[in-house]
């Protein structure tokens, strides 16, 4: 009887034991849990003009693995992305296809004056569809009666570059008093951005419409009809981009600017239709 007391109070006596030095052992914290072998990389959101959309994607893809980021890009047009950043979305760089639009986004103290550069330029074109059922061949054809043209709206920059075109091409007299009025008698529709222009001639919907010589590059070129524009009546964008003074990567948006006016970044933009800078 005593042994079998003995057994058990040894097994309690066991138990305690184990159970005291449980309690004293210390618990490792989370915050001591081994750091991820890849640290989350920074991320730059770009508001860009949807004229941009190719060859920012591709400038992108080359900055972003030379800079270890990911860039992030809101493709729409200018004056849909003044808004946004007027609404306050969160942005760390903003390229306009005009200095109006930039100016709008100045106006929201989001965007130093002083920051604002000059980075390409483009030029407009005339596109029918590839079998031009308008049977357009001379920008006289643009005021016929009959003729279903699409514009960007003149909110747009490509809309009021093309408004500007439309009026040297009279005040230079290279067409008649009111052909201005008849072509724009013509339009069926304006449209938010540049690429929506483009896509209804190329679906045939319209059978004109004006866009940038850089929308046609590539694959697009072979997708419609192009109708240049002289130079003395054509007009020059100018495309301007600066940081975000609330840019939540401010050394990187700053980066990415310097990027696009270096030479890799103009070769690219130049790859692309765009008419690089001069030297400053």
């Amino acid at each position: 009887m005593r042994s079998q007391l003995w057994r058990v109070w040894r097994s309690l006596a066991l138990v305690m034991a184990v159970s005291a030095m449980v309690a004293c052992s210390p618990i490792a914290p989370a915050a001591q849990e081994a750091a991820p072998d890849n640290p989350v990389q920074p991320e730059l959101v770009v508001f860009a003009a949807a004229s941009l959309t190719d060859a920012f994607q591709a400038i992108g893809e080359t900055f972003a693995a030379e800079h270890d980021a990911v860039v992030t890009f809101n493709f729409a047009g200018s004056q849909q992305l003044a808004q946004q950043l007027s609404g306050g979305a969160p942005a760390d760089v903003f390229a306009s296809a005009n200095a109006r639009q930039m100016e709008a986004a100045v106006g929201t103290g989001r965007i130093d004056a002083g920051t604002i550069q000059t980075f390409a330029h483009n030029r407009l074109v005339v596109v029918t569809p590839a079998d031009n059922p308008g049977e357009i061949a001379t920008l006289a054809d643009l005021a016929r009666p009959g003729i279903k043209l699409v514009l960007a709206d003149s909110a747009v920059p490509v809309g009021q570059y093309s408004l500007d075109f439309l009026a040297k091409a009279i005040a230079q007299g290279e067409m008649e008093e009111g052909y201005d009025e008849a072509v724009l008698a013509n339009i069926v529709s304006y449209e938010n951005n540049v690429r929506t222009v483009l896509a209804k001639v190329v679906l045939g919907e319209a059978d004109a419409g004006i866009v940038y010589s850089s929308d046609v590059t590539g694959e697009e070129r072979n997708r419609v009809q192009i109708i240049d524009i002289p130079d003395a009546l054509n007009v020059v964008a100018s495309y301007p981009v600066a940081p975000l003074q609330d840019s939540a990567h401010p050394e990187l948006a700053a980066a990415f600017v310097d990027y696009l006016r270096s030479a890799r970044g103009q070769a690219t933009l130049a790859e692309y239709g765009f008419i690089p800078i001069t030297t400053e």
